[in-house]
């Protein structure tokens, strides 16, 4: 038989008197983070739904008054600016100085064999022709425009021409360095007023315009 076992723990029973425990406090800490995180969910909710609107362009930066604005690009200068009576201007391998315009001219020649009677009149320009490539060139009158004041486009008239003190009268070439007086007959209305060139190199080239006012 096992030996007997003593009496248990007696009980405790509170003293007459002596007040409670107080009770355990609730934490409300965890319910305020809950709550927290609520709105701030809902929170991002809402603002979900403005992802697609536009965004508005910054506004270009305005220049006070008085206060300098951007620099404009300056225009690009051109290859051969247009020229006047004695400037020289390159075409192709040709440097060309126009000297002299002449109008008014009813006929040329004092040969009744060559003698040539204008339409309306005549208009001789003269110019020197430089060859500056390293080789002969020929050169013609007939490559040479002329046009009036209303725009209009006149050609050479180069049987006219025979009847003038020119190096050349209807084709030459000229060697690389030298330089030659040309001298170029047009039959222009009387009443037309030669306003510009443009001279070529050859037939082929691009041309270049010089003033003869």
């Amino acid at each position: 038989m096992s030996a007997p076992q003593g009496p248990g723990p007696a009980p405790q029973y509170p003293t007459p008197g002596a007040p409670a425990a107080p009770p355990k406090k609730t934490r409300k800490w965890p319910w305020i983070v809950g709550a927290i995180a609520a709105v701030l969910v809902i929170a991002g909710a809402a603002g979900g739904g403005d992802k697609d609107a536009t965004t508005p362009a910054p506004a270009a930066p305005t220049v006070a008054s008085g206060e300098p604005g951007p620099a404009a690009a300056a225009p690009e200068a051109s290859e051969t600016p247009d020229a006047g009576i004695g400037s020289p201007v390159r075409d192709g391998k040709f440097e060309f100085t126009v000297t002299n315009v002449e109008t008014g001219l009813s006929s040329l020649g004092d040969n009744p064999y060559l003698e040539k009677q204008a339409q309306g009149q005549f208009v001789v320009v003269t110019m020197t022709v430089l060859n500056t490539s390293g080789e002969p060139k020929g050169v013609s009158p007939g490559d040479q425009k002329l046009f009036d004041t209303q725009g209009r486009e006149f050609s050479a008239d180069t049987s006219a021409g025979l009847n003038l003190d020119t190096d050349v009268a209807f084709w030459d070439e000229i060697n690389p360095g030298n330089a030659v007086t040309l001298k170029v007959v047009y039959d222009m209305p009387a009443d037309a007023v030669p306003a510009s060139m443009e001279l070529h190199d050859s037939m082929f080239s691009g041309g270049v315009d010089v003033a003869l006012q």
